[in-house]
């Protein structure tokens, strides 16, 4: 993609919700209101989406001031893996080897070239990348300089994401099943300081996905490594270091940390993109994060004109839309194409518990579909501005096929039949009860730092009460959430998201069941169950079908899988907005669902320098 959101947090891509309860509207009056709301708002707003256009040329000056709602736990590329708002902030000093434009659907040199051989007689691939002469590591208010090499990627590749002693989430990613079902490792071979290749065993359909790299400071954590181990990896570049240790190859150095207030950036004019100029990106002087906690407080700064940028919760959206003026210009964006999921647990850990009895069965997991009232939702939450997810894969993926969609919609009939169609039958007094006469309540984990996921969840209880299941919300600090996906299992049901699906091959440590992130039952010896097996298959050879007809007929039956199991129901997918203050020029500036609000070649106004 062409920029990258200042800012990207884990649960900003699910939407925002009110918490105000609302009375049932018939669907007929839900159309109606979704229908001119819709209008009304989207006609005092400017829709700018990005379409490949050129940026124009900019002036340095000026201060982003921006919000994020937690303290980064650590500044190790490695620890931050396990954590969303830290690996936001460290990855700021970084940079990938590609990027993939979404609006010509092609991959693009970015910190590196690239070559793809192919040799169909060895039957393997090789892509051979050239790093840029222009990249450097440099510190903050230093003169000091480290070039960026081959051995930044290979010796993380091999040593840190290739050593199963750190447990990195890229682990997985670095092997391919070859025909007989083995597994063998995806090589990185180095050729000089500047290239490097990655060697497949077998011929993949989508290499660069699996390649594509940010560079990590390699001299760092080889040092660690030697003098101290895995120990000494982890330890170092912890939330104490002070930021300005830190070295940046990307675009910002972390020059200020003072917990619990804010983070300080200062650009890098060292950073190797540059306008026709020859001057770098981004044009901000500095960014200056405060940390504020919750999302009120973030509205609170926004209308005081403390930061630049606002995406309005439904509730606010009038109020925002209709002060905006000579202060700020709010956006839109069509529906995104990330969207939130609800799962259940099917760990085998958890094998004495009720609700592993319940979730292990599809039945069940099909009547909790069945009772995920996506109108009222939309109604009530978002105001109209939504619209339900039926599909899985998302229309820019290459293998959607809209004529697969979810067949579990609201119903609550249905969800009642096929709830007894396993032996759960509703009493006298209200309440469900399974075939050994144990009442259904769950908890369902939300994580707390969001107002958003907590509406959904309130609705969901109330649908599912409306049967006589009881669900318990339990609103929860969202590394714990993490823990209790990852490490300890101990979880019942979630709302949570995963990202965007753009490339079939994507959630390599998700979809397959040994994956670490395999979120029902992560890390599985053997697939658990025949579906899941088949999943296994399809994926793989998904992922090794260079012929797009052989390839479709995979990808849509493992669609159809995924969408008739319902381990992960989606949920919604929500219009977005966004203010942003007018003292910023907006000839660089673009808000759409594919790449969310571009900021970095945003610059002041002339008269705001």
């Amino acid at each position: 993609m062409k920029a990258i959101v200042l800012f990207v947090l884990t649960l900003a891509s699910v939407g925002f919700f009110s918490c105000q309860k609302q009375q049932e509207l018939s669907m007929d009056e839900i159309q109606a209101i979704n229908s001119s709301t819709d209008a009304q708002l989207l006609a005092k707003t400017v829709s700018k989406p990005y379409a490949n256009q050129d940026f124009v040329s900019g002036t340095v000056g000026g201060v982003w001031n921006t919000t994020i709602l937690a303290d980064p736990k650590t500044f190790n590329h490695l620890i931050a893996e396990r954590d969303a708002d830290s690996a936001g902030i460290i990855e700021m000093t970084t940079d990938y080897l590609v990027d993939y434009n979404a609006v010509t659907r092609e991959w693009e040199p970015h910190a590196a070239s690239f070559q793809i051989e192919v040799d169909e007689a060895a039957g393997i691939l090789t892509v051979h990348y050239t790093l840029r002469d222009d990249l450097n590591w440099s510190w903050w208010n230093s003169d000091r300089t480290v070039p960026v090499t081959s051995d930044d990627v290979i010796y993380w590749y091999d040593e840190i994401a290739g050593d199963p002693q750190f447990g990195s989430s890229a682990y997985n990613g670095q092997f391919v099943t070859m025909p007989d079902g083995t597994q063998e490792r995806i090589r990185c071979v180095k050729v000089d300081d500047k290239r490097f290749d990655f060697v497949f065993p077998r011929i993949v359909a989508d290499p660069l996905l699996a390649t594509n790299t940010s560079i990590r400071p390699a001299f760092l954590f080889r040092e660690a490594k030697e003098r101290r181990g895995a120990d000494g990896v982890k330890d170092i570049l912890n939330a104490a270091t002070n930021p300005q240790e830190i070295p940046s190859c990307g675009r910002w150095f972390i020059t200020e940390y003072t917990p619990g207030q804010r983070l300080v950036f200062s650009r890098n004019p060292h950073y190797w993109e540059k306008d026709s100029n020859g001057t770098s990106n981004p044009y901000s002087e500095q960014m200056i994060a405060q940390i504020v906690g919750d999302m009120n407080t973030q509205y609170l700064l926004f209308r005081q004109g403390k930061t630049e940028t606002y995406s309005p919760r439904p509730e606010e959206l009038n109020d925002v839309v209709n002060a905006q003026g000579n202060d700020y210009t709010v956006f839109n964006a069509e529906g995104s194409f990330g969207a939130m999921l609800w799962s259940f647990n099917q760990n085998p850990t958890n094998q004495d518990k009720h609700y592993y009895r319940w979730f292990t069965q599809k039945e069940f997991r099909q009547a909790m579909s069945c009772l995920l009232n996506r109108d009222r939702i939309i109604s009530q939450t978002y105001r109209g501005l939504a619209d339900p997810t039926y599909f899985f894969f998302p229309p820019p993926n290459p293998f959607y096929n809209p004529d697969i969609t979810l067949q579990y919609r609201y119903d609550t009939q249905r969800a009642l039949q096929l709830l007894e169609s396993i032996g759960f039958d509703r009493r006298a007094d209200g309440f469900l009860y399974d075939n050994q006469g144990v009442k259904v309540e769950y908890d369902l984990t939300i994580p707390s730092a969001n107002t958003v996921v907590n509406d959904v969840a309130q609705i969901i209880a109330d649908e599912c009460a409306a049967i006589g299941i009881t669900v318990h919300v339990r609103q929860t600090d969202f590394q714990k959430v993490i823990e209790m996906l990852t490490a300890t299992y101990d979880w019942q049901a979630v709302i949570i998201g995963l990202g965007t699906a753009m490339f079939p091959s994507q959630g390599s440590n998700v979809w397959p069941s040994d994956g670490n992130l395999h979120l029902w039952h992560p890390l599985q010896q053997e697939p658990a169950t025949e579906w899941e097996a088949r999943i296994d298959y399809l994926y793989n050879e998904g992922c090794y079908t260079l012929d797009q007809a052989a390839a479709k007929q995979m990808w849509d039956e493992y669609q159809q899988i995924i969408l008739e199991q319902c381990p992960v129901i989606y949920l919604l997918r929500s219009r977005g907005f966004a203010a942003v203050r007018n003292r910023w020029d907006f000839s660089n500036l673009y808000y759409d669902n594919l790449n969310g609000l571009m900021t970095n070649w945003v610059f002041l106004k002339g008269d705001q320098s």
